[in-house]
């Protein structure tokens, strides 16, 4: 977050330095006054009537007025900063790139409702046109999650049954990693979002690549994903599963189980033989039944589902 990568990450990071700077200075004064009230030596003798007036001078000043003035100094430079997250009407009509993200325990889907030529949609990746205002609209599908891309702004929830929106833009190209930032369960720290920024031809192009289906499996991985994965995975062309991630280009992603794997050769095999000790408490069950030609298979033709 310190590492700003666009405007709104940017205005949030001086902020957030201005108010370290003050508390650093009340922390400071506070100390100071704290070793004061217990120095040694003499003190200097007063009738009741001086000390009921010092007690109100410091209650007014210190529990008062510093207090009030700290919190107008922060809305007044706090408002503008939230206010340039949130979806207002752009100049000349121009429309924001809208991305909608749903948050489940412990994954991300991600949807590109505009894409041309029909929705798209991905699972714990993220890619966003450069340069461009991008409206992120975000829920949760079982509890709260919250949607934070550390170095292009703020966080904001993810709520089951509501719908909130931040608009937030990236200056250049580039990865940037994001996290749940709510808890949300026992894989909480294990629920992270590979983001990634590209020119709009790429990113275009990137969308248009998933508009075709994938190449039909081979008899024994088709017949086994069919089986027992179907019902909760969708592959473009092959099923229309809801419950878990789609996997139509599980292939072309960096890792696997938001996060939890390196995608490599023969990593998805793996993944489907150990996902419960790589992610425990996942709502995948496990594949014990079945034998490991058949998860190799499996785990072959899912890693061809690359656009």
């Amino acid at each position: 977050m310190l590492d700003p990568a666009g405007q709104a990450a940017r205005e949030v990071a001086w902020l957030w330095w201005g108010m370290l700077a003050f508390s650093t200075v009340v922390l400071v004064v506070i100390t100071l006054l704290w070793l004061y009230a217990f120095r040694g030596g003499q003190r200097a003798e007063r009738s009741t009537r001086d000390e009921q007036r010092i007690a109100r001078r410091w209650i007014i000043g210190g529990g008062l007025l510093l207090p009030g003035l700290s919190i107008v100094v922060l809305l007044a430079f706090g408002v503008p900063v939230g206010q340039r997250m949130l979806p207002l009407p752009l100049p000349d009509g121009q429309q924001a790139e809208r991305i909608e993200v749903i948050g489940h325990q412990w994954w991300w889907e991600v949807r590109y409702p505009d894409a041309e030529g029909g929705e798209v949609v991905t699972s714990n990746q993220l890619m966003m046109p450069v340069g461009e205002p991008v409206d992120f609209h975000v829920t949760g599908a079982d509890v709260i999650h919250a949607f934070w891309i550390p170095r292009l702004g703020g966080k904001i929830d993810m709520i089951p049954g509501r719908t909130n929106v931040i608009r937030l833009e990236a200056d250049f190209a580039g990865v940037f990693g994001a996290q749940c930032a709510e808890f949300c369960g026992a894989q909480h720290t294990n629920m992270q979002l590979h983001v990634e920024a590209m020119p709009r031809d790429d990113f275009e192009a990137w969308l248009a690549a998933r508009q075709s289906p994938p190449e039909p499996p081979d008899d024994t991985a088709q017949e086994a994903f069919v089986e027992h994965c179907a019902s909760c995975h969708r592959v473009a062309g092959v099923s229309d599963g809801q419950q878990g991630p789609d996997l139509s280009d599980i292939g072309d992603r960096v890792n696997l189980g938001a996060g939890r794997l390196a995608m490599e050769e023969g990593a998805i095999a793996y993944w489907l033989r150990h996902h419960q000790q790589l992610k425990p408490g996942n709502r995948m069950p496990s594949h014990d039944h079945l034998d490991a030609e058949t998860l190799d298979a499996l785990g072959a033709w899912l890693e061809t589902l690359s656009p």
